[in-house]
C-alpha cells in the first residue's frame, strides 16, 4: 500500500511487513557537491548526487558518485577518483562537520616540504632504478610538465611516472604492477591495481595531450633537427577503430596501428607522437602532423622524413607553408629519375660526380626550379635542392640480385605452367613477379608471360643510386647526408626501445583508455630515450653493453622504511658512483662513499683489467 505525505517532501511506502522506507528528496543542482555518507552492501562511501540527463528517457536524474570510503569513525579515505581530480573538482567537495580529513592532508600535493616519515609498515625495497629514473625526469622537465598539465596533482604524476618506468624497469605487462610494487619502490605510495590503472588512463584527454605537447615545444631550439618516424604495433584484437590491414614494418601477419614519433637528433629526445589506423600511408599523414606542431606552438624545426613521407603533396605543403626540411626521395621519382638518365652510359662512376671519403659515396647537387600553383598566382620553393648520391658497390650487387631475381620469377612461373595449376592473384602477381608480364586465360591459368623491359631497365639504371631533397637550408650534399645518417642511427634506436619497453604489441582494448596508455608510453620514451643517449655518447657506454644494464647496476640500491621513521636509502658504491658523475646527479646525502684516497693517483680496491674503461668527467 503506498501512502503520501506531503509529496513535495517525502514519499512513503509500506512494505508486506509493514516496514516504512522514505526517499528523501532528489538533491538539487546547488547542493550537488554536498558529500554524504552512502552505505550499500556493508560498504561506507563518501558520495555526492549530482543532477544528471539520462540518455535512454531523456530524464533528469541523480547520480552516485565515490569520492572515497568512510570509516566507523568517520575518517575520510580517498579513493583514486578523489586523488586523480584537479583542485578546482576537490575545492568544490562540502564534507559534513566533524569528519576527520586527515587523510587529505598525507596525499603528496598537500604535504609540507622535507621527507615525510613512514607511516606504512616496515619495508625494505629496491630503489636504485626508480631513483635514477626520476632524476631523468627532473632532469629532462618531463615531471615538471606533467605536473603543470595536471594542475599540480603530484599523487596523480606519480602513478603516471610509475606506469612509465614499470615496463622499463622490469619487461612486464601492467598485470603484473601490484605484486611488483612489493619488491620495488616507485613514485607512488599506492598499490595500482588493474582498475586503478583502467581508470588513470580513462582520465587522460586529448586536451591533456596538447597541453603537454605544448609544454615540450618550449624546450626545443629554433633550429633543432627532428626526425619523422613511423612504426607499426600489432595487434590481436580488433576492438579499436585505429586497428586495420595494412603495411607491416615488423613483417607480422595481424592488423596494426600506425604510431609516429618526432623526435630531436642532436638531444635524441622525443617532442610529438600520435596514432593513425593501420592502412594510412605514412605520406597521408604529414598534414596531420605539420598541423599539430603548429598548434602546439613548436618553433621553426627542420624535419627530416623517409621515403615513405615523400609525396608531390608534402613537397607542395612544406613549399607552401615555408618549413625547412631533407625528405629522401625515391630514385625512381621524377625530379632525380630525369638526373640519372641525363648520365646516359657511364663506367665506374658519373660524369661530374664529385667523391666523398667520409661517406665514401659519389655525390652532386642540383638546383631544382619548383613552383606550386596557389589560389593568387604561384609561389617558387626556395633553395630546393637535390642531392643525388652513387655508391658503385651497391649498384653491382643491385645488377646480380635484380638478374637473379628475374630468372628466379621466369621458372617459378615456368614450373606453374608445366604443371597446369592456377596461377596466383592479381596481388601475388603484382608483388611477386613485378619483373614480369604475366597474361592469364579465362581458366586462371598462365597463358604466357614475358619480362617487364620498361621495369627491369629502370631498376637496373637507378641501382646505386638514392637522393634526399632539401628545402630552405644552405647544406652540401655530404652535409645533407650527415644529417640523415642520424635520422637512421635513431630510427633504429626507436625500435629497440619498443620492445624494451614493452609496446612492441598493441595493448589497449578500448577507446577512452587508448589516450591515455599512448600518452604514458611517450612519457616513458622522453626517460629511456635520455637514459640510452647519455649511455650512447659517453664512457659509461664502454663499461655497460647496454642502456638496460645501466638500470640493471642501479638495481640492488634499496629503500628502508620504518614506521613512524625517514626512509633511508642505502649506499651507492662501485659503478653505481660512476653512473651518477656522468649523468652529473648529486648522490642523495648519506649515501655518498664515506672515505677518500690519500695517494693521488691510486684508487680503493683491485685495479681494473681495462684502464681505458674509467670514467673521466670534463665540464
Amino acid at each position: 500500500m503506498l501512502f503520501l505525505h506531503d509529496s513535495s517532501l517525502i514519499a512513503t511506502f509500506v512494505t508486506a511487513k509493514d516496514k516504512i522506507v522514505t526517499m528523501a528528496r532528489p538533491i538539487s543542482a546547488e547542493t550537488a557537491n554536498k558529500v554524504t555518507l552512502h552505505i550499500n552492501g556493508g560498504y561506507r562511501y563518501a558520495s555526492t548526487r549530482p543532477r544528471v540527463v539520462n540518455e535512454a528517457t531523456g530524464k533528469n536524474t541523480n547520480k552516485s558518485i565515490h569520492w572515497g570510503t568512510v570509516t566507523e569513525d568517520m575518517r575520510f579515505i580517498p579513493n583514486q577518483r578523489y586523488i586523480y581530480a584537479s583542485p578546482e573538482e576537490r575545492s568544490k567537495l562540502v564534507f559534513p562537520e566533524g569528519w576527520d580529513l586527515s587523510e587529505i592532508k598525507k596525499l603528496s600535493a598537500n604535504r609540507g616540504p622535507g621527507r615525510p616519515p613512514s607511516d606504512e609498515d616496515d619495508k625494505n625495497r629496491l630503489y636504485g632504478a626508480t631513483w635514477l629514473l626520476e632524476q631523468i625526469a627532473d632532469k629532462t622537465g618531463i615531471r615538471q610538465d606533467l605536473e603543470e598539465v595536471f594542475d599540480g596533482n603530484k599523487d596523480m604524476v606519480d602513478d603516471i611516472m610509475t606506469l612509465a618506468m614499470f615496463p622499463y624497469m622490469t619487461n612486464f605487462s601492467y598485470s603484473r604492477l601490484s605484486r611488483h610494487q612489493e619488491v620495488y619502490k616507485f613514485p607512488t605510495s599506492r598499490l595500482l591495481t588493474p582498475g586503478d590503472i583502467t581508470r588513470l588512463t580513462q582520465g587522460i584527454k586529448e586536451c591533456h595531450r596538447m597541453k603537454l605537447l605544448r609544454l615540450r615545444a618550449g624546450r626545443v631550439g629554433k633550429d633543432e633537427l627532428c626526425a619523422v618516424d613511423s612504426t607499426s604495433r600489432s595487434a590481436y584484437g580488433s576492438s579499436l577503430a585505429d586497428i586495420r590491414w595494412g603495411h607491416n614494418k615488423e613483417g607480422m601477419p595481424l592488423e596494426q596501428t600506425d604510431e609516429v614519433v618526432v623526435y630531436t637528433l642532436n638531444q635524441h629526445m622525443p617532442i610529438y607522437y600520435r596514432t593513425f589506423p593501420g592502412n594510412i600511408p605514412d605520406s597521408r599523414t604529414m598534414d596531420v602532423i605539420t598541423t599539430d606542431i603548429d598548434h602546439a606552438d613548436f618553433p621553426d624545426v627542420i624535419f627530416i622524413t623517409d621515403r615513405g613521407y615523400m609525396s608531390t603533396k608534402v613537397l607542395e605543403d612544406f613549399i607552401l607553408k615555408d618549413r625547412r626540411a631533407i625528405m629522401a626521395v625515391k630514385v625512381n621519382q621524377k625530379i632525380p629519375l630525369e638526373k640519372i638518365r641525363a648520365f646516359g652510359q657511364f663506367g665506374a662512376k658519373p660524369d661530374g660526380m664529385e667523391f666523398d671519403a667520409e661517406n665514401k659515396v659519389y655525390c652532386k647537387q642540383y638546383d631544382i626550379d619548383y613552383e606550386v600553383k596557389t589560389q593568387t598566382g604561384t609561389k617558387k620553393a626556395d633553395r630546393l635542392r637535390l642531392n643525388l648520391f652513387f655508391d658503385p658497390t651497391v649498384r653491382g650487387d643491385k645488377v646480380m640480385c635484380t638478374e637473379m631475381k628475374l630468372q628466379g620469377q621466369k621458372k617459378a612461373l615456368e614450373e606453374l605452367q608445366a604443371a597446369g595449376e592456377p596461377a596466383p592473384d592479381a596481388d601475388t602477381l603484382r608483388k611477386d613477379y613485378d619483373l614480369l608480364i604475366v597474361e592469364v586465360d579465362e581458366a586462371g591459368k598462365i597463358k604466357s608471360f614475358k619480362p617487364d623491359k620498361e621495369k627491369f631497365d629502370e631498376t637496373i639504371l637507378t641501382a646505386g643510386f638514392f637522393a634526399s631533397l632539401t628545402l630552405k637550408l644552405d647544406m652540401t650534399a655530404p652535409q645533407a647526408m650527415d644529417a640523415y645518417q642520424l635520422r637512421d642511427e635513431q630510427e633504429k634506436y626507436y625500435q629497440q626501445m619498443k620492445s624494451e619497453v614493452a609496446s612492441d604489441r598493441q595493448r589497449n582494448w578500448s577507446e577512452d583508455g587508448k589516450t591515455g596508455r599512448l600518452f604514458i608510453l611517450f612519457v616513458s620514451l622522453i626517460l629511456t630515450s635520455y637514459l640510452r643517449h647519455i649511455w650512447k655518447t659517453t664512457p659509461l657506454k664502454k663499461l655497460f653493453p647496454s642502456s638496460l644494464d645501466i638500470i640493471d647496476e642501479m638495481r640492488s640500491i634499496r629503500c628502508i622504511e620504518h614506521k613512524g621513521h625517514a626512509k633511508k636509502i642505502t649506499p651507492f658504491v662501485g659503478g653505481q658512483l660512476e653512473i651518477c658523475k656522468v649523468f652529473g646527479f648529486e648522490v642523495p646525502k648519506g649515501c655518498e662513499p664515506g672515505y677518500k684516497s690519500r695517494k693521488a693517483g691510486r684508487k680503493r680496491g683491485r685495479p681494473r683489467k681495462n684502464p681505458e674503461a674509467s670514467i673521466v668527467v670534463t665540464k
